[in-house]
């Protein structure tokens, strides 16, 4: 196993104080809204924009199932070998 260099502790505590950050951000923004009250409309948007994220989410995932069984990107990676007709 290879030791990690100061390079990759560096980027690793940056991008952990990042995290921390925003997740304070977060838990600030939160509190200060807690007052706010989500009107019928608010709450239609917010169940339609759930409902369609899920459903795009959802219907990707599907095309890359189904088009990494069908074939199509067996072409696109160059580094996967091909099988022998004759093991089969």
């Amino acid at each position: 196993m290879e030791r990690i260099s100061k390079g990759q502790i560096l980027l690793l505590a940056v991008l952990a104080m990042i995290l921390i950050l925003t997740g304070v951000w977060a838990v600030s923004v939160w509190n200060a809204s807690s007052g706010v009250e989500i009107g019928r409309h608010g709450w239609i948007a917010l169940g339609l924009g759930t409902f369609f994220s899920l459903l795009i989410g959802c219907g990707l995932m599907a095309l890359i199932f189904f088009s990494s069984r069908s074939g199509h990107d067996d072409s696109a990676d160059p580094f996967r070998h091909k099988q022998d007709k004759s093991a089969e």
